[in-house]
């Protein structure tokens, strides 16, 4: 059953709650998992490893990848950095049981591990918001990095970087993802009441319409769409027995915030917002753009990393994605 279990083509929750809830079935929120194979393997083939490569893994989970990594280039080109030291550990013995000994380091992934550096090649196995810059500095002008990225919003794909002589970073996203959020850059989400200041819904929201329905809205694709023009928000369903549903749109800052209410076979979808920013229009216009440029998916999409900033493009660097 085991041997199934892992081999399948799915994702394996390994950790929950950073390691706090141990018992058996689910804890709140997961916290490493071993990837589905075919995810692993497409970012692997992104990263185009060559022989003799010098690689840094950012998150050795279960250490698989690491092993896959040491065994395509040799265990003494490895470098495996994890943050969460029981993880760590564990992967250490399954390393050491197949005849794996790169070097595995029980550290901060977004500081990368500059003793080792420069790499040819570095692949995160954790989600980013940003590409932490130590990443391109420590790796060499031509040299690959491989990360899923996605906003706050949510919506996330696989970018594959092309690190410049200048210091950049820049290339296309070659499918979506879905991975657990690298722990330095996780956002604490606020509850709702937080928001409304201890009155009732809608208090003293104002009052409007849509034609957009938040069905149209909620595919991963188009929430990376989104994501990348309405910036430090996220969205949050409601859920009620009938089906329905109101969608929470809320700013990281805590100064605003919408709904919107979804019921089957309506044509007009009542809105409230209240704060300085009118996330709804936010999310409508960046939704209107979307379509204006034909739905574009991840592989229309790239991002350039420099020091200062990151730019996400749609078909060449040039051409920035707006934000609202």
């Amino acid at each position: 059953m085991w041997w199934r279990a892992a081999y399948r083509d799915a994702p394996i929750t390994t950790q929950w709650d950073d390691g706090a809830y141990t018992g058996p079935g689910k804890g709140k929120v997961p916290s490493s998992s071993n990837s589905m194979p075919t995810m692993v393997f497409s970012m692997l083939d992104a990263l185009s490893v060559e022989d003799g490569n010098r690689v840094l893994e950012i998150g050795t989970g279960t250490g698989w990848n690491a092993a896959l990594l040491c065994h395509r280039v040799g265990p003494e080109n490895v470098v495996t950095v994890e943050v969460d030291e029981a993880c760590a550990r564990e992967a250490g013995r399954r390393l050491q049981g197949v005849g794996f000994a790169p070097l595995a380091v029980v550290a901060d992934g977004a500081l990368g591990y500059r003793q080792n550096a420069p790499y040819d090649r570095v692949v995160a196995t954790c989600s980013v918001g940003s590409i932490p810059h130590a990443w391109v500095e420590q790796t060499r002008p031509e040299g690959v990095i491989v990360a899923p990225w996605g906003p706050t919003y949510g919506g996330e794909g696989v970018v594959r970087l092309v690190v410049g002589d200048d210091g950049t970073a820049s290339g296309r996203f070659i499918g979506s993802s879905a991975f657990m959020r690298m722990r330095d850059q996780r956002t604490r989400r606020r509850h709702v009441r937080d928001y409304l200041n201890g009155q009732d819904w809608p208090a003293g929201g104002i009052v409007t319409t849509t034609e957009l329905s938040p069905e149209s809205v909620g595919e991963w694709q188009v929430m990376f769409a989104l994501g990348v023009q309405v910036p430090d928000a996220f969205p949050w369903a409601e859920t009620y027995d009938d089906g329905s549903y109101t969608l929470w749109l809320r700013d990281t800052a805590v100064t605003s915030w919408a709904t919107v209410d979804y019921t089957k076979d309506r044509a007009v979808f009542d809105v409230v917002q209240s704060g300085p920013r009118k996330l709804w229009e936010e999310v409508e216009t960046a939704f209107r753009w979307w379509e204006a440029q034909d739905r574009p998916s991840f592989d229309r999409f790239g991002l350039t990393v420099t020091a200062e900033s990151e730019v996400v493009w749609l078909d060449e660097p040039e051409n920035a994605v707006p934000r609202t």
